[in-house]
């Protein structure tokens, strides 16, 4: 049996993770409220998670306790954040995230990055904010194979320099999704579970 739960939690300035340096914390003191169902009491089902004004931040669902399929993240301004696939708990298919951007139209992209049993493996692209690129690389079972990269200015990179940017951009992206999941393990559904 599938029994409905939810509990409200504060989250303080900085806990809910910035993206990336460049984009918006969550607000200060912003309450988040977690729904999901809970079989043999792990989370089992859909899960949400909303702000204070009921705008959704957070879709996904769990399988056993276990994260599966895609995690969608949004904004408070309801702008879409990142897509985050799992197959049984670890990262598995193209991780997703955008800019800030208004609420009226597509936010740029800022990171697509495949992964497989939670390793990165296989291209990884990021873009600055004017949507021009600026690292592609390539991964096999977590590891750099091969990077190019171009500066703001459009120009292509050496060798080095590309992948001492990959290397950059891999560290703040894995400090993004360790913000990305503490928000969703510190905002799990009350399955009666202390």
């Amino acid at each position: 049996m599938v029994v409905g739960a939810s509990i409200v939690v504060r989250v303080l300035a900085g806990m809910a993770g910035v993206l990336f340096a460049a984009q918006a914390p969550a607000a200060a003191d912003e309450a988040l409220r977690a729904s999901g169902g809970c079989r043999t009491g792990v989370p089992q089902g859909p899960y949400q998670l909303r702000g204070d004004d009921g705008q959704l931040r957070v879709a996904g669902a769990f399988n056993d306790g276990t994260r599966t399929g895609s995690f969608i993240f949004w904004r408070e301004n309801g702008v879409r954040e990142a897509h985050v696939p799992y197959d049984n708990g670890l990262r598995n298919g193209t991780v997703a995230t955008w800019y800030e951007g208004a609420s009226d139209r597509e936010p740029p992209r800022h990171l697509e990055s495949e992964w497989r049993h939670g390793l990165r493996d296989g291209t990884t692209r990021t873009w600055y904010p004017d949507g021009h690129p600026r690292s592609q690389s390539e991964y096999a079972k977590g590891r750099i194979v091969s990077s190019s990269a171009w500066s703001d200015a459009g120009e292509r990179l050496p060798e080095d320099a590309a992948r001492a940017l990959a290397e950059t951009d891999e560290q703040t992206a894995d400090a993004a999704y360790a913000g990305l999941d503490d928000r969703i393990t510190t905002h799990m559904p009350n399955c009666g579970q202390s």
